[in-house]
C-alpha cells in the first residue's frame, strides 16, 4: 500500500514539475528540475527502489544499503543539474 502511495506521489510530482517548468527558460527549467530532483525525486525513487530489491532478495539490509548508496548519487544528479541552471548565462536569443 505505501510503495503504490510512494510511486503515485512521484509520478504526481513529476508531471506537476513538468507542467510548471513549460513556457520557461532553459535556465528556469534546470534550476527547477534541479531542486525537484534533489528534494523530492531522490528521496521517493531511492525507497522505492531499495523496498523493492530488499523485498526481492528477501533482505532488509541489503535494502538499507542499496538507499545509502542510491540516496547520494540522485542528489548528486539533482546538485549537478541545479548549478549548471545557476550558472548558465542567459541567452536572449532562444
Amino acid at each position: 500500500m505505501a510503495i503504490g502511495l510512494v510511486v503515485v506521489a512521484l509520478a504526481l510530482a513529476v508531471s506537476v514539475v513538468f507542467m510548471i517548468s513549460l513556457g520557461m527558460s532553459k535556465k528556469t527549467k534546470l534550476i527547477i528540475w534541479g531542486i525537484t530532483i534533489m528534494v523530492i525525486i531522490s528521496p521517493l525513487l531511492a525507497w522505492v527502489v531499495s523496498i523493492f530489491y530488499g523485498i526481492k532478495v528477501g533482505d532488509g539490509f541489503a535494502a538499507a544499503g542499496l538507499m545509502v548508496i542510491l540516496f547520494p548519487f540522485l542528489f548528486l544528479i539533482g546538485l549537478v543539474t541545479l548549478l549548471v541552471g545557476v550558472f548558465k548565462k542567459n541567452n536572449t536569443h532562444e
